[in-house]
């Protein structure tokens, strides 16, 4: 009840106009979730970053850059830079893309910076739909399917960032894994593409491997166990 008591506090100072809030002279769309683990963010902003390049807008990206030790904040992501200094899906989504990225825990400092590096029409928030000291135009939520919301509790009881109550205020729910859409909710399924040699950079295509192969399998991503399903959907046995 405290932790919801808190959130539900910086929610209502945030509607309200409260405190520090910037407001970006370009559309913000903020890719989030209220829920803790892997929900499918990274490839739904990569979606976004190629769906917005085909209509001829300028994307930019922001991010809180989790465990990166950059030399200074802001920092702008280049694809010759380390997971660690830089984090690894900031990283994968700029070596993916070549987008203009910006790691800063202070996203609105983020967005400044890069509008004042270059011209952007548009920018895409990498998580931070509950930092509130950045205003925004659209909020997408992803849920996993699988998982849900749990036992619908927050913090510290359950894995809710926010009261469920939360996802009847956002622009557009995804699940993660659903096979259709419904009244109120979009379904969005992950494909693999390819396989690639991470020292030579390698790109194969699915069938190198034959049905049946037997692999060590090493995943690092919120949910790992998908990527375990998706090597199993292959006819793998990880």
């Amino acid at each position: 009840w405290l932790y919801r008591w808190v959130v539900g506090r910086r929610r209502k100072a945030f509607l309200a106009g409260q405190g520090d809030i910037y407001r970006a002279p370009v559309p913000v769309i903020v890719v989030g979730n209220i829920t803790l683990g892997g929900t499918g963010k990274t490839p739904l902003i990569l979606w976004l970053i190629e769906h917005c390049r085909a209509r001829g807008l300028r994307v930019g990206v922001v991010s809180r850059g989790y465990g990166a030790q950059p030399p200074s904040l802001p920092w702008r992501v280049q694809a010759h830079h380390t997971a660690t200094i830089s984090g690894d899906e900031p990283l994968l989504i700029v070596q993916r893309t070549g987008v203009s990225l910006m790691i800063d825990p202070d996203r609105g400092r983020a967005v400044r910076e890069l509008l004042a590096n270059e011209p952007l029409d548009l920018i895409l928030s990498d998580d931070g739909l509950q930092h509130y000291r950045l205003a925004r135009d659209l909020e997408l939520v992803l849920v996993d399917a699988a998982r849900g919301l749990g036992n619908g509790r927050c913090l510290p009881a359950g894995p809710l960032r926010e009261p469920a109550e939360r996802l009847h205020s956002v622009d557009a729910v995804l699940y993660n894994g659903a096979s259709s859409d419904t009244s109120t909710t979009y379904a969005m399924q992950l494909q693999p593409g390819s396989l690639v040699n991470l020292l030579s950079a390698q790109q194969v295509e699915l069938t190198h491997f034959q049905p049946g192969q037997a692999m060590h399998a090493i995943a690092g991503i919120g949910n790992p166990q998908r990527f375990f399903h998706t090597l199993v959907g292959l006819n793998w046995r990880p």
